[in-house]
């Protein structure tokens, strides 16, 4: 019974009611806390990146309280000028707060070099199909005299013979030399 009379008495009714004040109050000073520290309502835009040389870069970040970190540098885009922005995010015009992170992809300083593959003794068409597969270009086609008509014999590159397996730029173009189908 006094348990029941406790309950219901002014004490309990003032604590919690104090309780409750002292919450709101709580909370109500711990947003504006927060939205003191993180600059709630204070952005600026991204700006443009796209083309900019990687040695302007540093200072142009700089300039608009932003960070960066370069994520990827594999994808050459021939373009824009080597070692320059591609792109990033946040993209351009965005909103974003001072200090913000902007992750960049730059153009590396030319394509990655493959490995040539081995067409020799196989025909013309199959070859073509191998090289420009793996990113080549085909250059100039040249004949000989050799009983297998269409068929490759020689890969050359800027007029050096070539061998398979050697490392080469992606878009480099291959000149072939192919048999005419005479014999000598």
């Amino acid at each position: 019974m006094n348990f029941l009379r406790f309950l219901f008495s002014k004490t309990i009714f003032i604590q919690l009611t104090l309780a409750f004040l002292v919450g709101v109050l709580f909370i109500y000073l711990t947003l504006s806390f927060l939205k003191y520290i993180t600059f709630h309502d204070q952005y600026q835009q991204v700006p443009d990146l796209k083309g900019i040389p990687l040695i302007n870069l540093p200072q142009i970040i700089a300039d608009k309280n932003l960070r960066y970190e370069i994520i990827d540098s594999s994808k050459f885009t021939p373009n824009l000028p080597p070692l320059s922005v591609i792109e990033h995010q946040p993209d351009p015009g965005q909103s974003v707060k001072k200090n913000r992170k902007i992750y960049i992809t730059l153009n590396p300083s030319g394509y990655r070099r493959i490995s040539v593959p081995d067409v020799i003794q196989i025909t013309r068409r199959n070859a073509e199909v191998t090289l420009l597969s793996v990113g080549f270009t085909i250059g100039e086609i040249s004949y000989k005299n050799n009983i297998g008509k269409d068929m490759v014999l020689e890969m050359r590159y800027r007029g050096e013979l070539l061998v398979a397996g050697t490392l080469l730029q992606k878009t480099a173009e291959i000149d072939l030399v192919l048999g005419n189908g005479k014999r000598n």
